[in-house]
């Protein structure tokens, strides 16, 4: 059994909750301290959840890569080209499209959350239970395309 599964949290039961990322160099870092690159961050939204995110993103922002539930670089590199250019955003993004879910992204999308999936948390650029709630309230919200 796994180092974790002792400790009474598999592997498995994190990466499903969006608590698990895999660096590239293959070593796995629980929770969200900092940016996250070259790794999937699903901020809590189970494989459905992120494949309908996938698909939104993909007819409106240029996502290119699979729709496989795994919210990756690419992934995110779409999410900032809507959280930057989509008129109504409420704070748009302003760093570079490069994926990373650093603080710059999660502030803007805390602040379109709040603005229209029902966050009530203050825009710090901290992941936590609310803007997970929030980013699963925004994949559940429309129809699956």
């Amino acid at each position: 059994m796994e180092q974790s599964r002792r400790d009474g949290v598999s592997r498995r039961g994190l990466i499903r909750g969006g608590l698990l990322t895999v660096a590239a160099s293959g070593v796995a870092v629980v929770g969200f301290a900092g940016p996250a690159s070259a790794a999937v961050v699903n901020l809590g939204l189970d494989r459905q959840g992120a494949k309908r995110i996938q698909r939104w993103i993909l007819t409106m922002y240029g996502y290119t890569g699979s729709v496989d539930g795994a919210l990756g670089a690419s992934s995110w590199k779409a999410m900032q080209r809507f959280l930057a250019t989509w008129p109504s955003q409420p704070s748009p993004y302003k760093g570079a499209i490069d994926g990373v879910v650093g603080p710059k992204t999660i502030v803007s999308l805390q602040a379109n959350l709040k603005k229209f999936y029902g966050y009530k948390g203050a825009l710090d650029g901290i992941a936590g239970s609310g803007t997970k709630a929030a980013f699963w309230r925004m994949a559940y919200s429309n129809p699956a395309v």
